[in-house]
Parts: C-alpha cells; structure tokens; sequence
C-alpha cells in the first residue's frame, strides 16, 4: 500500500509538473506577442512621428518660398517658420545657421495678435509696429538671404 500511494503522488507531482511546465510556455508565449505588439505600436508611432516631422520641414521650406517670392510677409514669415522650429524642438539647433531670423523671432513672437492686439491702446500697437519694423528694415536682407537656405532645408542626421 504504501508504494501504491507513492507511486500515486509521483504521478501527482509529474502531472503537476507538467501542468506547471504547460502554464510557463503559454506565459512565455503571451508575454512575446505582446511585447512583438508593443514594438509594432512603438515602431507605428515614430513612422507617424516621422512623417509628422517631414510634413512640418515642407510646410517651413515652403513658407520661406513664399517669403522670397513675396508671397508672404517678412514678420509673418518669420514668426510661422520660428513657430514651427519651436514645435520641432529644433530652434537651438538651428538658430545659429539662421540668427537673424531668430533675432527678429525673439523679437515679435510675444507681440500680440488679432483680438489682443486690437484690444491694446493705439499708442502701445504704433510702439509695437515701430519696433517690428525697425528691426524689419535692419534685418530684411539678411534675413531674406538665411530665408534662401532654409527654403532648401533639409533636416541634419542624428549622431
């Protein structure tokens, strides 16, 4: 009897064992597919980030086209093209390539507009056009001429 009931929970042990072994393998298994799962979402979401980016480089390449073709105003161009470096988080990277167009940015990104601006006294808005278009006579030329160059912009490699 006694080796009946050890044969028994010999028999007990080795199912539970691969009891066990079987509940490890689909464990292994899930926890692969969602980590294969977890890289296709990651690898999605930088292609959309990417692509993302691309879309914002063309729309500031394009914008410095319409700057130089006259297209577009000085400071409105300067405030988008500042505007979209600051949404890539690349204007530290680039302001030295381009620091008169930068200079100018600093300058008017806190000027207010539409409604803000309409709703400040005539005297402070004539201060703020004075002081944007003193910088914009000063600057034109060589902001126009740091335009031409980004208007062929391409986004440097990463090291």
């Amino acid at each position: 009897m006694s080796t009946f009931v050890i044969v028994i929970a010999v028999l007990i042990l080795v199912a539970l064992g691969g009891y066990a072994a079987y509940l490890l393998l689909k464990l292994k298994r899930q926890t692969q597919a969602q980590q294969q799962a977890q890289q296709q979402a990651q690898a999605e979401q930088q292609k959309l980030a990417q692509e993302r980016r691309q879309s914002v480089l063309t729309d500031i390449r394009y914008i410095a086209s319409a700057m130089l073709e006259e297209r577009c105003e000085l400071s409105e161009g300067v405030m988008r093209i500042g505007k979209l470096f600051d949404a890539l988080s690349m204007s530290e990277q680039v302001q030295d390539d381009y620091p008169n167009l930068f200079k100018h940015y600093r300058l008017i990104e806190s000027h207010p507009i539409k409604e803000a601006r309409k709703a400040l006294p005539k005297q402070q808005r004539m201060k703020l056009d004075f002081t944007r278009m003193k910088s914009e006579a000063e600057l034109e030329q060589v902001i126009l001429g740091e335009v031409k160059k980004i208007s062929e912009f391409d986004e440097p490699a990463l090291h």
